[in-house]
């Protein structure tokens, strides 16, 4: 452990990024947005709903249309919603495949791998799939919020061109004003009770920008400088620090995955060398990993890598094992952080 952060080597800017890492020392983000257009295969409408009447005019009406269709259909809601939508679907709820997103989308980083991406590839056969999703509800914490408004930006990003729709509910009487607002901005397409429209607020990238923030920097954790030599100390330091904070045996076997792949991430791409932090706050224990590498690609660790690719899978897994992930980065470096539940 040392007792102050020593400063990382300064990023620099290269010419080319391999694809396979995502990451640069320097630069911008490397995808372009897909501008909204109409039958365009991919379709991403936003229902604002107010009270149960509406959400389930809204929800079974699109699910009782995509069976018509033919087209597969999955429901990933908050617990306390799926029943009253199987009940109203009478029996053609037997048809539908039903998610609870409080647990398949605790960690918004699931979403997209876990939860969407993972229901529209196994009925990828060249038709049309059609989900609800709802990863925003009240009761989603502010410290869980910015990555659920990033990963609805991204939804964009990680299915345009593909021929699934995914309606994402909102209630508009419980949630704040600025998030419906920023539900404007990552949805091309508004519902509500006066019918559907275009939204004019569609800026994705924008709720990006907004949302990659600084995280603050914790005033009592432990923290320790690493290199290429340091990796096997790294993940001993952060498997001690959480065990004596009280975190589950196996849970510390989690999060020594966890940190092996981010400080290593860090090794390879993020100028050699890192300094991991690790503390406990609000009932979890978090672990941070800093470098001065860059992510350029949004969807790095959100979407399934091919087999056969070197690298990219490493992410996926730090999702599927926390319970909240975080990441700030920028050409100064790139911050990610960790939570997992005591």
């Amino acid at each position: 452990m040392i007792l102050h952060e020593p400063p990382l080597p300064p990023a620099r800017t290269l010419d080319a990024m391999s694809p396979q890492t995502s990451r640069r020392r320097g630069g911008a983000l490397t995808r372009t947005w897909p501008a909204p257009e109409a039958g365009a295969p991919f379709a991403h409408p936003a229902l604002f709903y107010d009270g149960d009447r509406e959400y389930l005019d809204g929800t079974v009406a699109f699910l009782r249309d995509g069976l018509a269709a033919g087209e597969p259909a999955a429901v990933a809601v908050p617990g306390p919603r799926l029943a009253p939508l199987r009940e109203a679907l009478g029996a053609d709820a037997a048809r539908i495949t039903w998610l609870d997103m409080t647990r398949a989308g605790r960690n918004p980083g699931r979403i997209i791998p876990g939860v969407l991406r993972e229901f529209a590839d196994r009925h990828g056969d060249g038709g049309r799939a059609r989900i609800i999703g709802e990863p925003v509800w009240p009761g989603r914490t502010d410290l869980e919020y910015p990555a659920c408004a990033r990963y609805e930006a991204l939804i964009n990003l990680a299915f345009a061109g593909r021929p699934v729709t995914i309606l994402c509910p909102y209630d508009v009487a419980g949630l704040a004003p600025d998030v419906l607002a920023d539900a404007r901005a990552t949805h091309p397409t508004l519902i509500d009770r006066h019918g559907t429209r275009a939204s004019d607020a569609y800026a994705p990238e924008h709720v990006i920008s907004r949302y990659n923030r600084r995280l603050p920097v914790p005033v009592d954790a432990d923290l320790m400088a690493f290199d290429l030599d340091a990796l096997p100390e790294v993940r001993r330091f952060t498997c001690e620090r959480a065990a004596a904070f009280g975190l589950d045996p196996v849970r510390v076997g989690d999060l020594e995955l966890v940190v092996n792949e981010l400080a290593a991430n860090s090794v390879v791409h993020g100028l050699g060398a890192g300094v991991v932090r690790v503390w406990a706050e609000g009932g979890q224990v978090v672990c941070e990993v800093r470098d001065g590498g860059m992510i350029t690609d949004p969807l790095a660790g959100l979407v399934p890598v091919r087999l056969g690719t070197d690298g990219g899978r490493g992410l996926i897994m730090v999702n599927h094992l926390a319970d909240l992930v975080r990441v700030h980065t920028g050409p100064d470096g790139t911050t990610v952080r960790v939570h997992l539940d005591l």
